[in-house]
């Protein structure tokens, strides 16, 4: 393979670190005070999957989130930093990219008809995958320095 200035390794990994910042970022936007005192995410997504065309987005939403609203906006939030950090600094980095392309296809069908959202999701999605199968954690990241999936 020929690239320029780094090598395919390396690309890859910029292409890791890259993600995690986005995952970084949608952390850091997020209004805590918002998700975690007044609920406003789960709310929203409620309402998002309230008006959802299929009905198993509908019910598993009532039946998995709609009991437990504050530990769903833990959970929500901080599966965000945790993708974040841990694919910015290459640690558990294949558990973060399943983990992160699970989170991206769950939003991507709750907000099926968001366009904007569709095509975030999908770009993460596609870069968890490559990421993935390109074994991205063996250059730049804390598993490769001590020998973790290689």
């Amino acid at each position: 393979m020929q690239t320029i200035w780094l090598g395919g390794a390396e690309w890859l990994a910029v292409l890791r670190i890259g993600l995690g910042l986005w995952w970084l970022e949608s952390w850091r936007h997020k209004d805590k005070k918002g998700w975690f005192e007044r609920g406003t995410g789960i709310a929203w997504a409620a309402e998002v999957a309230g008006r959802h065309r299929w009905r198993v987005v509908r019910t598993g939403f009532h039946q998995v989130v709609t009991p437990r609203p504050k530990v769903m906006a833990y959970v929500v939030v901080y599966t965000e930093l945790a993708l974040g950090l841990g694919l910015i600094v290459g640690f558990l980095t294949p558990v973060a990219l399943v983990a992160g392309l699970l989170l991206n296809l769950l939003y991507l069908v709750l907000m099926i008809h968001d366009w904007a959202e569709q095509g975030q999701n999908a770009m993460m999605a596609l870069i968890s995958l490559v990421a993935l199968f390109a074994m991205s954690w063996q250059t730049w990241s804390l598993d490769a320095a001590i020998g973790l999936f290689l």
